[in-house]
């Protein structure tokens, strides 16, 4: 029953990590980091490294830069998009390290069902954030990212502390992206359809003058 347990645990916590290593990369390392740190839980052996003061410090800093930078209507996109080549690899890490303690070919599974975990609250979290910028306002976006930094540390914890309520909240969140996500596409190929339109709008008159 034990081992059990500790199984359930291992894979609750790869799947945390991977999640919200998609959603706030450096939160997530800091949060796991912090409460390996306080003695608030036991950290596998291939993740004791985030508790290195080296890595609490850079995680510290680039969480602070995100914080800011996630804020500002536009380059949060930016943001978003430069780190699709940072978060998912990121996410199948962590993954893996989290259950490598229990087996090899384990930590294997971890990390290819970790990257795809990472990529869709990745593409969930920025497809999202293309049409709240698309709002004029500023505070939609404030709310949007204030809420994801809650929701990565808060989510970590209970991965930790409440692995069962966990598993039912990220049950919940797989069907909210499956309904989710069609509808962001459609939202984005319309946002930038009002964009480049003034940019081809005249185009078939141009051509009919030149004929």
């Amino acid at each position: 029953m034990e081992q059990y347990e500790q199984i359930i645990q291992a894979i609750t916590l790869a799947m945390g990590a991977a999640w919200a290593s998609g959603v706030n990369l450096y939160a997530a390392i800091l949060t796991l980091g912090v409460l390996g740190v306080s003695g608030s839980m036991v950290l596998p052996p291939e993740l004791q490294v985030l508790q290195h003061p080296m890595v609490l410090t850079a995680a510290g800093l680039m969480f602070a830069v995100e914080f800011c930078a996630d804020k500002i209507p536009g380059l949060d996109t930016g943001w978003d998009a430069i780190h699709t080549f940072i978060r998912i690899p990121a996410g199948a890490l962590l993954a893996a390290g989290a259950i490598g303690e229990v087996s090899p070919g384990l930590s294997v599974a971890a990390a290819i069902v970790g990257g795809v975990i990472a990529t869709s609250s990745h593409v969930t979290k920025s497809g999202s954030r293309v049409l709240i910028n698309s709002s004029p306002e500023p505070f939609s976006n404030w709310f949007a990212s204030l809420s994801e930094d809650i929701a990565v540390m808060g989510g970590i914890w209970l991965a930790v502390k409440h692995p069962y309520i966990f598993l039912v909240c990220f049950i919940l969140f797989i069907v909210l992206m499956v309904w989710l996500l069609p509808r962001i596409w459609g939202g984005i190929k319309k946002v930038f359809a009002v964009l480049i339109r003034p940019f081809g709008g005249n185009q078939p008159v141009e051509n009919e003058k030149s004929s």
